[in-house]
């Protein structure tokens, strides 16, 4: 070091030595009066970062003294020589050097500062306060993170709530702005979900919206915190009552907000823990807003011209793909090559499945928005945003159906992510049922097979697969899904389909019965299991239990029901049944009893008897049904006289 600097260096080290000797003098003095002098030194002269002169300060002047100005501030109490009409400067002088003596972590961790957070809350409420509102957040971060106690008292006092009131005030991308944005990421490990619910979820939905703002505006390093922070938010147990909160805030702009927030991610070269965060907030927004969403104008900083509203759509599309196809290969690897030993296999695969179900149900959503887009006269979408649209969807339920040939292959068949896998190529065949039409046809047999990890049988998978197979059966051309492939012959395939489906079926039926409704699967099953026994090479032998399950479901079903479509679709396919049996077969068979045959004779009469009747609007809407049964009891009705018996009755 060059002698000038030297000395200079050693001029100030002597005057600080100095200074501090003379402030400690005075904070040990007997009257308030040195004391107040003493700390009004210490603000001239201590740096913050000197972390044992503020230890030495902090305890010659002490605890008590400390808290009796910040009371005198606060109007609580009296600080001698003149308090009434200094009372605003002790506030913000007792604020002030409260904040830097919380710089020393054993400070900030300590009772006496654990015990002020309340009293820093009123500062803060005061427009007195309003010159030291900076030293009152660093002082409450430096005390929330510096113990278990301190974060506690931070939440307890109404932290949440406090930062819900400021924040929409403070400067966007300033220093304030960021410690309350640091207040909240560490009061997110307080909340439970019962306790938003109760308490908070209108006051963290108002955070929300403060926070997607700076994650719109800013290109800065708090940009990125923001887009933490909002991750962690809606990756959290309460995530759902959230959304809730939050469809029902009048003011748009923070959707727009965080429209532009997720495209400047995804459009910009980021980490990928990063853009896999903005498609968490993608995700979100979908699921809060619905999937036009996706599609809006987007306004970035500094970027004048405008920019197309279809760009969101795209870039959440392209990186789902790439998230798809990066997720899918590393779970194949996790489960079917890495080391068996490692004690990281297990966590990594649930990690990753639980990263696949966001990316999926994004897809899921863009393939809903493309479907309704393009039933949609004046859409927003041009062709060419269009043709790549489907471009990516065709390449993404490529590398799904890849992930399900390789599971095949290691003869995997249960399993989340295998579910998640069916559901999402279901739902894309439900909307372009002849995609990927030869791979389609050698996993069919597969995908029917796949089970959750808490299922003991198939059931939704076949769910999530009727859309497509009621399409694909309902015309004979569309029956070559059901060609011989996938190691099946052609007959066992369908075969293979139509238990499937009826077993399907029966389930939906017990859930109905039981209070859980959902008529749009049960009446494709029926309509898939009608297309399946039109076809040939379908007989009764092939599965005795399944038919007589099915049809005393479809007794049990239609018992009690007024509604004719239901009537008329359970005897379509009970007639169709009885195509391949009779009367006395079907009583010899050990699990069928004479009191189901009287329940399947009153809904044949039933059905037939709106035949004879001048028909209403429901029987005439379903003429088609009503066709079949009367043909097949012409077939039949002598092979079952019971049934004839009451129809002609």
């Amino acid at each position: 070091m060059e002698e000038p600097q030297l000395l200079q260096q050693l001029e100030e080290e002597q005057s600080q030595s100095v200074s501090l000797q003379d402030c400690l003098k005075l904070l040990k003095g007997e009257r308030d009066e040195q004391r107040l002098a003493g700390l009004l030194l210490v603000t001239k002269f201590c740096k913050s970062d000197d972390l044992v002169s503020l230890r030495a300060i902090y305890d010659a002047v002490g605890p008590h003294f400390l808290d009796r100005l910040l009371r005198t501030g606060l109007r609580k109490g009296v600080v001698s020589s003149g308090s009434g009409e200094n009372r605003d400067a002790y506030l913000q002088l007792s604020v002030t050097v409260l904040s830097a003596f919380c710089r020393v972590s054993e400070i900030a961790s300590s009772k006496e500062m654990v015990s002020k957070v309340p009293m820093i809350f009123e500062v803060m409420s005061m427009e007195s306060g309003m010159p030291v509102l900076e030293e009152c957040y660093e002082f409450l971060y430096l005390v929330s993170t510096a113990s278990e106690d301190g974060l506690t008292a931070l939440y307890e006092s109404g932290g949440i709530k406090l930062l819900a009131h400021q924040m929409s005030a403070l400067p966007d991308g300033s220093h304030l702005m960021e410690l309350a944005m640091k207040l909240v990421q560490l009061m997110l490990k307080e909340l439970s979900q019962g306790i938003v619910e109760n308490d908070h979820l209108s006051e963290l939905s108002v955070i929300v919206t403060k926070i997607a703002r700076q994650f719109a505006r800013l290109q800065n390093a708090l940009k990125f915190e923001a887009l933490h922070l909002l991750s962690a938010i809606f990756s959290s147990e309460y995530s759902t009552l959230l959304h809730d909160a939050l469809r029902v805030i009048q003011n748009e702009n923070w959707s727009n907000h965080m429209r532009d927030g997720v495209a400047t991610i995804l459009q910009n070269r980021v980490a990928p823990a990063e853009k896999f965060e903005a498609l968490i907030l993608a995700e979100s927004m979908v699921s809060i807003k619905g999937e036009g969403w996706l599609i809006g104008q987007i306004n970035l900083p500094n970027v004048q011209d405008p920019i197309p509203a279809d760009r969101c759509l795209l870039l959440v599309l392209e990186s789902s793909r790439v998230e798809v196809a990066v997720l899918l290969n590393e779970l194949a690897y996790s489960k079917y090559e890495a080391s068996k030993s490692s004690s990281s296999t297990a966590e990594t695969i649930i990690s990753k499945q639980q990263k696949v179900t966001i990316v999926f149900s994004l897809v899921e959503k863009i393939i809903k928005l493309i479907s309704n887009i393009g039933e949609t006269e004046g859409h927003l979408l041009d062709e060419n945003t269009f043709i790549k649209a489907i471009n990516g969807l065709n390449e993404t339920i490529g590398v799904v159906l890849e992930y399900l040939q390789d599971a095949k292959e290691h003869g995997q068949k249960v399993g989340n992510d295998l579910l998640a896998s069916v559901r999402l190529v279901g739902s894309y065949l439900a909307e372009v049922p002849v995609a990927c039409e030869d791979k389609i046809t050698e996993l069919l047999g597969y995908m029917l097979s796949v089970e959750g990890e808490h299922e003991s049988s198939p059931f939704y998978s076949v769910c999530f697969l009727l859309p497509m197979l009621c399409q694909k059966t309902m015309k004979i051309e569309g029956c070559k899904l059901l060609a011989s492939s996938g190691g099946y012959k052609a007959c066992e395939l369908k075969i293979l389909v139509l238990l499937r489906v009826a077993d399907c079926l029966m389930k939906l039926i017990e859930q109905n019965r039981n209070g859980v409704e959902n008529n749009g699967c049960i009446f494709l099953a029926c309509d898939t299991i009608m297309n399946l026994l039109k076809m040939e090479q379908i007989t009764f032998s092939e599965d005795e239990s399944t038919f007589i399950s099915l049809l005393k479901a479809l007794a049990l079903w239609t018992e009690k029901t007024n509604d004719q479509s239901v009537v008329m679709m359970a005897s379509s396919i009970c007639t169709l049944i009885f195509d391949m049996t009779s009367e006395n077969a079907l009583l010899n068979h050990p699990s069928f009893s004479s009191s189901c045959l009287d329940s399947l004779s009153r809904l044949i009469a039933r059905s037939l008897a709106s035949w004879r009747q001048d028909m209403s609007d429901a029987a005439k809407a379903d003429m088609d049904l009503l066709e079949i049964v009367t043909a097949g009891y012409s077939r039949w009705a002598d092979r079952f006289p019971q049934i004839q018996k009451a129809v002609e009755r």
